[in-house]
This record gives C-alpha cells, structure tokens and sequence, in this order.
C-alpha cells in the first residue's frame, strides 16, 4: 500500500508494470480495486497507478469538501507528487468525468484520455444516484444502511453480470465513505455539464459504454463523439455499467490498443 501526502489531505494509491505511465481513476463509491485486474493485464506494457479520491477507498476523508472540481485538483497534485510530467488517464463513471475535466484544464499533462461508461452531463445518470446527491436522502441512507444494502444486492444482478464479485466491492466501499463524500461527490456529478467544453479537447479520447448501462445512460456516448473532435466509440453489446466486469477480456484489449496505438496527441 503506497501513500503520498498533499496539501489538502493523504491520498492512498497503488502502482504495477512498467512502461508508460496510465492512470486510473474509480467511480462513485468506489476504490482503486476496481482495476487491478486491468492493470495486471497491462503490466507488461504500462507502469499502471490507480488511487482513491478524497473521500473514498483508503484517502483521507477529514476534507469539508468532495466535488468534481476537488477531483480533478486531486490528479493534477498527485501527478506533481510523483514527478509525471504527463500520462494516459482511464476513468469510470464518475473517474471519467474527472478524466476529461483533467485533459480540458490542463491539456499538457494528459497524452490520451478513456472514460467507462462515463456522464458527459450529470442530468443522466439514474434516479436514484440523483437522488443520493440530495442531503436529505443521504441522510436517509445512511441512517437505513440494512435496507440500502438489501436493496442494492436485489438489483445487483441487474448492474452487472459479475454481481456478486461488484457487490462484495461495492459493500465494503461504501462502508470506506462519509455522509459528506457520499452525498457532495455525486451532487457535483449530477450538476456537471462538460458540452461546452468538449470541443476543446485536444488529446484523443476513447469512450468505452455498456448497451445495458442502467447507471448512467449509454447515449452519453454520442455526446462524447458529437462534440469531442479525437474521440472514437466502442460499444459493448453485453455490458452495463461496469464492462471491466462484465466483458474484461475485450475491455483489456480495447484499452491496451487505444493505450499502445502510436496515434498520441
């Protein structure tokens, strides 16, 4: 276990392989563990990290503050903290969000951006995470956690096709978060709009979506390609919206042909 110590609190990271440098990023609820079996599969030809954001994993949670914005400041310092001048960055969900966020503001330190089934506006994801962003409902949750966990294993089978290996990880996350990183992080998700910006984004850009994403909406894809001049698509029939999961051979040799490809910048 590997930490480095920033301004705004520590942030706890893993690193395997060797090679040029990739950088993974978990989404809502979620920790670094999320692509182990990703960067295993990329370790001969990437030197892969992947951290936990403020709030989340093993980073630490005595921040007043977990926004989108915080995330993206987040991988900028954690970059400067280990010395890379630039790297790939591979986000899921809400890690992609913060992916893109990162190429947009600071364009010289990111060679290729991937985003998993990524919002490219917070307005798609479901009613549910939605929801979570409000204070109120937070609350909710996390007084009632027997019933948030009981009907999450109900639906798990419908997130994903490797439901009890997501609901293990998912479980023990969660009980990793507080109140303030549970509700805050997905707020500013749901209130983020990267349209706008998108047509500035100057490295290439590969969107990875799961047809049967029920998390967030699979269209975000089209946003993604409409607007973003570098980007390229690639569905998965038989994926929602975890495809590292779902279809994690394909998913590795998708990454690692858009990683490895010399089409950089």
């Amino acid at each position: 276990m590997s930490s480095i110590v920033t301004e705004q609190g520590i942030v706890h990271y893993e690193a395997i392989g060797r090679g040029q440098p990739v950088i993974f990023l978990h989404g809502w609820l979620g920790s670094w563990a999320y692509w182990i079996d990703t960067m295993n599969a990329l370790a001969s030809h990437c030197r892969s990290y992947a951290l936990d954001f403020w709030g989340f994993g093993e980073s630490d949670r005595k921040r007043a503050s977990f926004t989108v914005p915080d995330f993206i400041a987040l991988v900028v310092q954690f970059m400067d903290r280990l010395g890379i001048a630039s790297a790939a960055l591979v986000g899921h969900s809400m890690g992609g969000t913060v992916a893109l966020g990162v190429a947009l503001g600071h364009p010289d330190r990111v060679t290729r951006v991937a985003v998993v089934g990524s919002p490219i506006v917070g307005t798609s994801l479901n009613f549910f995470l939605k929801m979570a962003g409000r204070p109120f409902w937070a609350f909710l949750a996390y007084a009632f956690p027997a019933v948030v966990k009981a009907g999450t294993y109900l639906v798990s089978p419908t997130i994903t096709r490797n439901w009890r290996t997501w609901y293990r990880m998912w479980e023990r996350d969660l009980s990793r978060t507080t109140l303030r990183s549970f509700f805050q992080s997905i707020g500013s998700l749901h209130r983020t709009d990267l349209r706008p910006l998108l047509p500035q984004l100057r490295p290439s850009a590969l969107g990875i979506y799961g047809a049967r994403d029920n998390i967030v909406n699979p269209s975000q894809a089209f946003l993604l390609a409409q607007q973003a001049p570098r980007a390229r698509i690639v569905w998965m029939p038989e994926a929602g919206h975890f495809p590292m999961l779902d279809e994690p051979e394909r998913f590795w040799q998708v990454l690692a042909e858009f990683l490895l490809s010399s089409d950089s910048e």
